[in-house]
């Protein structure tokens, strides 16, 4: 490995899910992903003022100001972050490691996840749609102010299993490959989409390039999700991993996003459910691709289900990590 060997790479993954199984995003210091947004912020204000939108022969030149934007973001969180690694390992050994294995769980959020999930989950419980529509409206791009159970029930079951991916094995896949580097390296891509990377008239040209290389990076972290979720469905009493399976090959394709419809259609698929449908955005209607079939209607305690599926997929990747490790240690 190229900062640090195999085995101390697997240990240090191994440790940062455990960090964030306990911990999840401390509010100090200041987490690395809003330095990553302040940074993309300013760049915007340089390269894009927004009085471009309405002229179509500026489109191409607003795909290369993305461009730029897309490139500048990854090299920096990266270089950055090897910088960061070498100089603690210069002054002790174990400075580095705890350093890389702090940054690690930095990119991760099981915990955060669950939590987010749990805002809404609580007042939903007590019939305070009010608040529980307040806390939707925080992990959701839709509108949520006329939403009724069902439907704030189906946005943090979708948030949950897209964020499976963007949360979870995107970051863990980039670490075993390179460590904290190629991991804020994930998770700058991640934030520049979900900042730029919208079909909007802002954003079309401008954030084509944030959109499309989030796609790329998630490409095989999607697949590798969608097979834990179908093993965390046969573990788990009461899902069903047939229907995981079968609800991949027939409606992930539908999804928009060539990754999200993955793990969404394997978590409708093993829990009985069907997701996607109308949303609102701004003001506008927008009919999703419909995921999964509808054998029951959405509960409250879905939500519970799908992060238990969550910490079941981390659990999964933890017990293959250890497992790893017992060969090359012993």
């Amino acid at each position: 490995m190229w900062i640090y060997s195999w085995q101390e790479i697997v240990s240090m993954t191994a440790a940062s899910i455990a960090l964030d199984w306990l911990i999840g995003d401390p509010k100090w210091p200041t987490h690395p992903v809003i330095l990553i947004g302040r940074f993309i912020r300013w760049v915007e204000g340089k390269l894009h003022k927004g009085k471009e939108t309405s002229v179509k022969s500026s489109s191409g030149w607003l795909r290369t100001k993305g461009v730029m934007l897309t490139v500048s973001t990854v090299v920096l969180s990266f270089s950055v972050m090897l910088l960061l690694i070498l100089a603690a390992r210069s002054i002790h050994e174990w400075l580095g490691y705890l350093l890389s294995t702090w940054f690690i769980s930095t990119t991760i959020a099981i915990k955060g996840l669950k939590d987010a999930a749990y805002l809404v989950y609580n007042p939903l419980r007590t019939g305070n749609l009010t608040d529980a529509r307040k806390y939707t409206g925080y992990i959701v791009g839709r509108d949520t102010d006329e939403l009724g159970e069902e439907e704030l029930t189906r946005a943090v079951v979708e948030t949950v299993a897209e964020n499976i991916v963007d949360a979870v094995i995107a970051p863990l896949f980039y670490a075993l490959i390179g460590g904290a580097p190629l991991a804020m390296l994930y998770r700058a891509s991640n934030t520049l989409d979900s900042m730029v990377g919208y079909r909007n008239d802002r954003y079309r040209h401008f954030g084509w390039a944030s959109a499309r290389w989030d796609d790329v990076m998630n490409w095989i972290p999607a697949r590798l999700t969608g097979l834990l979720l179908i093993l965390v469905a046969l573990l788990q009493p009461g899902l069903s991993a047939k229907r995981a399976a079968a609800a991949i090959r027939r409606f992930a394709h539908l999804h928009p996003s060539p990754n999200s419809g993955i793990p969404e259609s394997a978590v409708a698929g093993a829990l009985g459910i069907e997701l996607g449908g109308l949303n609102v955005y701004g003001g506008a209607a927008s009919e999703r691709a419909r995921l999964g079939w509808p054998l029951r209607e959405l509960a409250q305690q879905d939500i519970v289900y799908a992060v238990r599926m969550l910490y079941g997929v981390s659990f999964v990747v933890m017990g293959g990590l250890l497992c790893i490790l017992l060969v090359l240690f012993y």
